[in-house]
């Protein structure tokens, strides 16, 4: 029986988020409660656990696990080195070990630290020595030579918005055994692309780069294709190493490999100015959703909760004051302070709020608004892919017929369960603000008549000229004029 380490390493850090990231701010596992918490989850470490599971040969050894509940600023440095020296103690436990599947997001970085995910992996690497390791990644990784270097194949998510994380995790645990059992020799190529990509073309099932997905799952499929993906970076985590890359892996070919990334690349590059975001003027977009007859979902890219941002923006709010919003709205805010007194008041007070601004404060100042109490909650509930929200105590405040549903700490605000679970029920509404990019459409897209990329302020901003960077690679399309590919457009 084959003995296969497991580990979990999750979070994706918003560099221009103020708040930052602590220890407690993770959900921790070690051992068997790795396996027994996030079996059923749809995430990728359900995926590698159904395949070596089904396998029945295959001796799981679960490690450590640590998954942030929250994706904010940059993570404090004493809690980062503490969460990679529990991780690395734990490996360090285990022995005769035939090969590795470990299971990333990619786009972690600390105060002072912009690539904890290598030094991560090469700390496995160093215990489990030659043994085979795969990783697994979310698209939107941010990737080091480090990183690249100590793994034998990388796989990476196809779809966006996400929805295979755990066919994910089951591709990597497949292409672990075609090595461990099967032989398999990886061969991988990397080329790197100056490219920070954002927009509704990336949207997979109706977008461009949906036809970079159909390439990457062809060389997949064919013989002596390992793995095959087109990662875009996460604009938002402002390291040196931010930028796209092809990955492409094969079985003994690397003169195959290099041809597929240069041709992958190639793509990516060609088609480039399709990948910058399409956004909707704040007034624009308001009286489109006063005219909209259904519902409509303005999406809140600038304040993207799950995108590293700190979700305190009132701007949307002030929007839809100051140009005369009319009609029912749900809008999702993190506002401890503002929480802590509803509470205090009770259900059914009257009282006058500052709303917003308690986090980012360099970019929102509070609103001062009158609203109603109408619900309280320890705001506990649980996403659609199965895992806990830790948002908080909550609260929903009424001002007119606008909702506001309050929450002590950062949540994800794609689906609908985080208004359901507070007695709001979306598609009653005639506009819905979701604090993402196009995570929402998951779950909204068959219910909108209208969905809105809004043009706000924000340290998630799909304007990503508006943001502070400081040490990504530059010069770096779009935000620089000029950019000339670092590899050959021919043949």
């Amino acid at each position: 029986m084959k003995r296969v380490l497991m580990a979990v390493f999750k979070q994706e850090v918003g560099s221009f988020n103020p708040q930052p990231t602590c220890y407690d701010d993770f959900e921790i596992r070690r051992g068997t409660a790795l396996i027994d918490d996030l079996r059923g989850t749809n995430t990728s470490t359900d995926g590698v656990i159904e395949v070596f599971s089904e396998h029945g040969a295959i001796e799981m050894v679960p490690t450590y696990a640590a998954w942030a509940r929250v994706c904010n600023g940059l993570v404090v440095q004493a809690d980062l080195d503490r969460l990679i020296d529990e991780l690395l103690a734990e490996v360090g436990k285990t022995e005769n070990i035939d090969g590795a599947c470990i299971c990333m997001h990619g786009a972690m970085a600390g105060e002072a630290e912009g690539d904890p995910e290598g030094r991560v992996l090469a700390g496995i690497r160093a215990h489990i020595g030659d043994a085979p390791m795969v990783v697994n990644f979310d698209l939107h990784g941010v990737f080091s030579d480090r990183m690249v270097d100590a793994a034998d194949a990388m796989v990476l998510l196809h779809t966006y918005p996400h929805v295979d994380m755990r066919s994910t995790g089951r591709r990597s645990a497949r292409v672990l055994l075609d090595i461990m059992e099967d032989g398999a020799k990886p061969t991988s190529a990397r080329v790197q692309i100056p490219l920070l990509a954002r927009g509704d073309q990336l949207i997979t099932a109706t977008g461009k780069f949906g036809e970079a997905m159909e390439i990457c799952q062809k060389i997949e499929a064919s013989e002596g294709g390992l793995a095959a993906g087109v990662n875009i970076g996460n604009p938002f985590t402002d390291t040196p190493d931010l930028r796209s890359n092809i990955f492409v892996t094969t079985d003994g070919d690397p003169e195959r490999a290099e041809r597929e990334a240069l041709r992958l690349a190639r793509f990516m590059w060609t088609h480039r100015a399709l990948f910058v975001a399409d956004l909707t003027p704040l007034e624009a977009a308001v009286r489109l959703a006063e005219e909209t007859a259904g519902l409509t979902v303005f999406s809140d890219a600038a304040d993207a909760t799950a995108s590293g941002a700190s979700g305190d923006s009132n701007a949307i709010l002030h929007g839809l004051l100051d140009y005369n919003y009319s009609k029912k709205a749900l809008v999702p805010l993190v506002d401890a302070p503002a929480v802590a007194a509803a509470h205090a008041a009770g259900v059914g007070a009257t009282l006058t709020l500052p709303l917003g601004g308690s986090l980012d404060k360099g970019r929102f100042t509070p609103l001062e608004l009158e609203v109603y109490v109408q619900t309280l909650s320890d705001g506990q509930f649980t996403y659609e892919g199965g895992l806990p929200a830790e948002g908080g105590r909550s609260a929903v405040l009424i001002h007119g017929s606008l909702a506001i549903l309050a929450t002590e700490r950062s949540v994800f605000s794609t689906g609908l369960r985080l208004f359901r679970a507070h007695g709001l029920e979306p598609t009653e509404c005639d506009l819905v603000v979701c604090k993402s990019p196009n995570g929402f459409r998951i779950h909204y897209g068959d219910l909108a008549a209208r969905i809105v990329a809004v043009d706000v302020p924000g340290s998630t901003s799909a304007n990503l000229k508006t943001l502070p960077y400081a040490q990504c690679p530059r010069p770096i399309f779009p935000l620089d004029e000029g950019v000339v590919a670092p590899f050959p457009l021919e043949d």
